[in-house]
């Protein structure tokens, strides 16, 4: 004699459905739920915080390549005077902000042949500024540098361009000259700042013919700037 168990007599109470092949229960007996998925908050706070990533650094990079911008720049440092060459250049494509007036890559013939009037670095971009046509020094002028204290020129105001007077100061006993102080005219063609003692170097420009004198009453120390008018 067979022996049949609860879980036999349900197996048997199964058949399929003769019209869609499914399986279906006896009278009284339902099929377990299926289970339910378990959400997990963190898994989707971080697929939501990944995707909004991803989209911000789109549209940032999307917004660096619309203002970019192809201009030239240094590849190797150009001392001031040097004559440019098309090897100290090269075209790059970054953001530059507008106030600094730089230079397009497409400007590149305009640049090679000139003189740079400004020591320019590798790396830096070119400015219209940083290029002239006339060597320094120009034809019949000579360039005399002059050390001087903070005291002894105006604050931040020097700058390349500049037309100053080079102004001897009293002497050593501090008596003052008689009359109207001697001066010498001069252009600004560079400026430096010493950084061990702080002082600054201005490079000016002079006629050939007062250059050396120039010169004598720089290496006193006893000078002095005078910024004139830039109107």
């Amino acid at each position: 004699m067979s022996t049949t168990t609860p879980a036999t007599d349900s197996r048997r109470q199964q058949r399929k459905n003769p019209t869609d092949g499914e399986l279906t229960s006896a009278p009284g007996e339902q099929f377990a739920p299926p289970p339910k998925l378990r959400r997990r908050p963190v898994l989707i706070a971080a697929s939501v915080a990944a995707i909004s990533l991803g989209a911000l650094a789109s549209m940032w990079a999307y917004q660096s390549t619309s203002d970019a911008q192809s201009v030239l720049a240094v590849r190797q440092t150009i001392e001031r005077g040097d004559v440019i060459t098309a090897d100290d250049l090269m075209t790059v494509n970054i953001s530059v902000d507008p106030a600094l007036k730089p230079l397009s890559a497409d400007q590149a013939s305009s640049v090679v042949g000139k003189h740079a009037a400004l020591d320019m670095s590798a790396g830096g971009v070119v400015t219209q500024d940083q290029v002239t046509e006339q060597a320094l020094p120009a034809k019949g002028s000579s360039v005399v540098g002059i050390a001087l204290t903070p005291g002894m020129l105006p604050a931040n105001q020097i700058r390349v361009g500049d037309k100053v007077r080079v102004v001897v100061t009293p002497g050593q006993q501090g008596e003052m000259p008689t009359g109207q102080p001697d001066s010498i005219e001069a252009v600004v063609v560079g400026v430096a700042k010493d950084e061990t003692t702080g002082n600054a170097i201005v490079n000016v420009q002079v006629p050939n013919n007062e250059g050396p004198m120039l010169a004598a009453r720089a290496a006193t120390g006893k000078v002095a700037l005078v910024l004139d008018s830039r109107s």
